[in-house]
């Protein structure tokens, strides 16, 4: 068993910059807007930087009817179908709108489903391609066309690994998988009332439709509604718990995007007001407003940070971040580290070998591992079953000439 070092080492051997770890530190999340700012329409991607507001230029212009895309398990070219009613238009990617959206970090994808057709898709982020799960339907609800309480509007990626997804009626729950090379759908069934809900249901339109949903550090899933409810769902048992009501938001604002920021608050967006978007405080629901130069209209946002529930966030006293050679290009995940592992990702740095080395706070080194890169993305899994202590630890990559190009201090619980 591990065993944790005294906070006193702690602090003596780091230096003076205090910082807060979570499980995953996104400052980033995408957002699906209209095409231009002005407009309230679901079919357009962007990033916003959450420390400046700012949004990227369009990454993808989801109403292309001639777009291609590519079937998710042989990866061949799907062929355009013209529906009798609707002609070309279902054959865009972002057809009908796109309420429900998850970024899988691990993969660099941003998995989807558009309102009325029960399809999974995703985006591959590194090429842009866009792929359709063809061979199963995603919610197997049937039509969903002017059914909105059928329609997929919240979606997450959990730290388990999975995605989540559900109806806004909340009769449909769904686990997906997001490894291998054939994406495997699990219905659930459908969500239960805790009985503490005061009359509140999870399936009631008025109050529980649309919204978003994060994900926390221990795996359990929040609905934000588009009534801006918050509803806790246990995805064990199916239970969903009334946590509250946001408190501070516009009479006209409707909550359909929600992530976990960098500072472990949430961030929502509405796809009706377009005055701006909230910071939410999510021990007492309180919003206040987020600054930024414009706004678009927003009916989802999506990273990978989890929402920390161990009480007070983990703080530590931290080195001064080092600017290193390949800093936006190499990543460690997940960040605090809760499991016998991390991930290592490379994305397109130049192939050849490398050396990962993890030191403790008082710079002994307690790993050295060779790797060798080859392709312009490698995820690399690392044990450490091994190391006997909790605390902060130094990831450091050499390349073969043994200079550093990336150094990152992370924190083993």
């Amino acid at each position: 068993m591990r065993r944790t070092l005294p906070f006193s080492i702690l602090s003596s051997l780091l230096l003076f910059t205090t910082i807060s770890l979570y499980a995953q530190n996104d400052r980033f999340a995408y957002v699906v807007t209209d095409l231009n700012d002005k407009g309230s329409g679901w079919n357009a991607l962007r990033r916003l930087d959450l420390k400046t507001g700012q949004y990227s230029d369009l990454l993808f212009n989801g109403t292309d009817e001639k777009a291609v895309v590519y079937d998710a398990t042989t990866h061949k070219v799907v062929a355009p179908k013209a529906d009798a009613r609707f002609g070309n238009m279902l054959n865009a990617p972002f057809s009908t709108g796109v309420a429900a959206a998850a970024y899988d970090r691990k993969h660099n994808r941003l998995y989807f489903t558009p309102m009325f057709i029960d399809q999974l898709r995703y985006i591959d982020l590194r090429t842009m391609k866009v792929y359709y799960v063809t061979d199963q339907a995603f919610t197997q609800a049937g039509n969903m066309h002017n059914d909105e309480g059928k329609c997929i509007t919240r979606m997450v990626i959990a730290p388990d690994g999975y995605g989540y997804a559900i109806s806004n009626n909340g009769e449909t729950f769904i686990r997906f998988s997001t490894n291998g090379k054939k994406s495997q759908i699990q219905q659930l069934g459908k969500l239960v009332d805790d009985a503490s809900n005061n009359g509140i249901s999870v399936h009631n339109r008025c109050s529980s439709f649309g919204g978003d949903m994060i994900a926390d550090d221990k795996g359990s899933l929040y609905i934000l509604s588009a009534r801006n409810y918050v509803f806790k769902v246990d995805i064990n048992t199916k239970v969903a718990k009334l946590m509250g009501n946001i408190k501070g938001l516009p009479a006209q604002f409707t909550t359909n995007g929600a992530v976990v920021d960098g500072d472990g608050n949430l961030l929502v967006s509405s796809a009706i007001d377009g005055s701006g978007y909230y910071v939410v405080n999510p021990k007492s629901w309180e919003a206040s407003v987020y600054q930024t130069p414009i706004v678009f209209r927003s009916s989802d946002l999506a990273n990978s940070n989890y929402l920390s529930t161990s009480g007070n966030r983990t703080t530590i006293e931290s080195i001064a971040r080092v600017e290193s050679k390949y800093a936006n290009q190499i990543q460690v995940y997940p960040n605090p580290i809760t499991s016998n592992q991390f991930n290592l990702q490379f994305n397109r740095i130049p192939a050849g070998e490398y050396t990962l080395q993890l030191t403790d706070v008082m710079g002994r080194q307690v790993m050295q591992k060779r790797l060798l890169t080859a392709d312009e993305y490698v995820n690399q899994s690392i044990s450490i079953s091994s190391l006997k202590a909790h605390g902060v630890y130094l990831v450091r990559v050499l390349n073969k000439e043994n200079e550093k190009v990336y150094e990152q201090k992370v924190m083993i619980q």
